[in-house]
């Protein structure tokens, strides 16, 4: 008689956690956050609940983790040269229409935008799970954008006293509220102006200024 071989252990506690993800995802996106709950995975995911608590302490950190790892798909499906940088053709402002076009896309898609926003909320009020959405998902894009505009200063197309986190700020933080507060449809024309007043303001520049009159001065006595 053949001896069958044990059953993979680490195998099944992977296909496990990875059925657990897209159940939590898929929930979010059917029902809501609110109505969401750790049976309700466990459930669709065809695990026992004490699997879940396992792993993990409430369905916020399911919802974490199970995040983090879309994003990471996300961002190999994007290309290598998104993955760890912002690309670099010379052309800053090409560069950063190019990346938050990709965010736009990101955040209209259903599988982001329920997830995403259920967990902007939660950290609202959960500051330990702010911290970590902050840590892991934000600030890792956020240093893309800076490590970019640095690049830009020292090809000195940016001025050299700027604060690339502060720049960055000026198109990444109207497109969040405007996304998180509903204040305004997004779209590819929309980043693509904010862009545009980051890197040019909005004062007059010398071919808008009539005859006569100082640049960026009033018009008239």
């Amino acid at each position: 008689m053949v001896k069958k071989p044990a059953p993979d252990a680490t195998r099944r506690s992977e296909r496990s956690r990875r059925a657990i993800y897209d159940a939590a995802l898929e929930l979010i996106g059917e029902i809501g956050y609110p109505k969401t709950t750790i049976e309700g995975i466990a459930a669709r995911a065809g695990v026992g609940k004490q699997t879940i608590y396992r792993w993990w302490g409430s369905k916020a950190d399911v919802l974490l983790e199970a995040f983090l790892d879309l994003s990471e798909q996300a961002s190999r499906d994007a290309g290598p040269e998104y993955e760890f940088a912002i690309p670099d053709t010379g052309d800053l402002a090409a560069d950063l229409k190019a990346v938050l076009r990709l965010t736009v896309d990101q955040l209209k898609d259903p599988r982001f935008e329920g997830p995403s926003r259920a967990l902007a909320a939660e950290g609202l009020v959960n500051e330990e799970l702010g911290r970590v959405f902050v840590a892991k998902l934000l600030e890792p894009s956020l240093q893309l954008y800076v490590d970019r505009v640095r690049s830009a200063q020292r090809a000195g197309q940016v001025r050299v006293d700027v604060d690339p986190r502060i720049a960055l700020e000026l198109w990444v933080s109207p497109l969040a509220q405007r996304w998180l507060q509903h204040t305004g449809p997004i779209s590819y024309e929309y980043t693509d102006t904010l862009v545009e007043y980051a890197l040019h303001g909005l004062a007059p520049r010398t071919r808008d200024v009539p005859s006569g009159t100082p640049e960026g001065g009033p018009v008239g006595p």
